[in-house]
């Protein structure tokens, strides 16, 4: 028998923002239209090619890190604005910046998504 093997390499970050969902159609969550702070938690997920570490995990997290400061932080609110982006939505939107196997983005150390990508 053969057996495939996938190895990635995660880091975690966390970072303060600011989002929202105006469109929010629970009047039980109705709060989510307004404009609100989260400590989100990030772990990022990339695949590697060998165990002899191709890909930096603690550079990786660096480089998200930065990236996320320059694009989304707002030195007014001193926190990244995320604007209506959701766990989901910012999982994506990394995974295309850092070309990420997955992906998991949650609120506060709570709720949140892990997705993961597959060629096929």
């Amino acid at each position: 028998m053969t057996t495939k093997v996938i190895t990635e390499v995660f880091c975690s970050l966390q970072i303060d923002g600011l989002h929202n969902w105006p469109e929010c159609p629970f009047e039980e969550m109705k709060i989510l239209r307004d404009l609100h702070r989260h400590m989100f938690h990030i772990k990022a997920y990339k695949q590697v090619t060998h165990s002899d570490r191709d890909v930096e995990f603690i550079m990786l997290k660096h480089r998200i890190s930065k990236w996320l400061r320059e694009n989304y932080w707002s030195n007014e609110l001193n926190s990244h604005v995320l604007g209506r982006m959701s766990c989901e939505a910012l999982a994506e939107l990394l995974h295309k910046e850092f070309d990420l196997s997955a992906c998991q983005v949650d609120e506060d150390g709570e709720n949140g998504s892990f997705t993961r990508w597959e060629d096929v």
